[in-house]
């Protein structure tokens, strides 16, 4: 894809002038990753924020224990590292490509410099950190107030939103990664995923799946049980 055009369609930059958008790209450097492998890692200098263009990025931490606790799936048009800008200091996460992916990256000082000339790239960006924020805040309440099914209604609630309140949505990534996301593991998930398909509430195909009753997945993830 056309730089110039992707730039235009990320939400972050949108409004600004085709000049505007010129000094952007002058900013900018593209960045390919194979499957798997790492971006950037817990600790390290905080020096910008990414955007993918192409693939699937996650972000997560990890326990003492090396547990693995996914806290966002970035596709493309979405940034990531963004606080780094703000803040200058490490990145507080990891990131790694879950499959073949590339990314820009704009450096944290050519960034400040291109905001304090143009004011609304930071309204842009404020944006998205209250919204990446309100993520935050949904991800922390289902994690600790919500039982494990709740979690998967509400995430297949959230997929169909994504993806245009479609009754048919795909997963994006691998049942191993929904677990970890939704602070489970990938047996259990399979298993509340197959109850869900007996009780008429969703049917499946490999990764695509159907919502069939979408009062009572809202039901499952307002608390009621399974």
């Amino acid at each position: 894809m056309e730089l110039m055009s992707f730039l235009k369609q990320v939400p972050l930059f949108a409004g600004l002038t085709a000049p505007q958008y010129d000094e952007l790209a002058m900013i900018i450097t593209l960045q390919d990753y194979a499957r798997g492998q790492s971006i950037f890692a817990e600790g390290d200098p905080g020096t910008g924020f990414y955007v993918v263009m192409e693939g699937l990025v996650k972000i997560y931490k990890l326990s003492i224990e090396g547990k693995e606790q996914i806290l966002h799936i970035f596709g493309p048009g979405e940034p990531f590292a963004e606080a780094a800008v703000f803040i200058g200091s490490t990145f507080p996460a990891h990131a790694l490509a879950l499959e073949k992916s590339r990314t820009i990256f704009i450096p944290r000082h050519a960034f400040i410099e291109l905001i304090q000339a143009n004011p609304a790239l930071a309204m842009n960006m404020l944006a998205a950190l209250s919204m990446r924020l309100k993520k935050f805040a949904h991800l922390i309440e289902d994690l600790s107030l919500k039982e494990v099914p709740g979690r998967v209604a509400a995430h297949l609630l959230y997929l169909s939103t994504q993806q245009g309140d479609s009754d048919t949505v795909k997963l994006n990534i691998g049942k191993a990664q929904l677990a970890s996301l939704l602070g489970t593991i990938p047996e259990t998930l399979s298993r509340i995923l197959s109850k869900l398909g007996k009780q008429g509430l969703i049917s499946s195909d490999g990764p695509q799946i159907t919502i069939l009753d979408r009062d009572g997945l809202e039901d499952l993830a307002m608390g009621e049980k399974l």
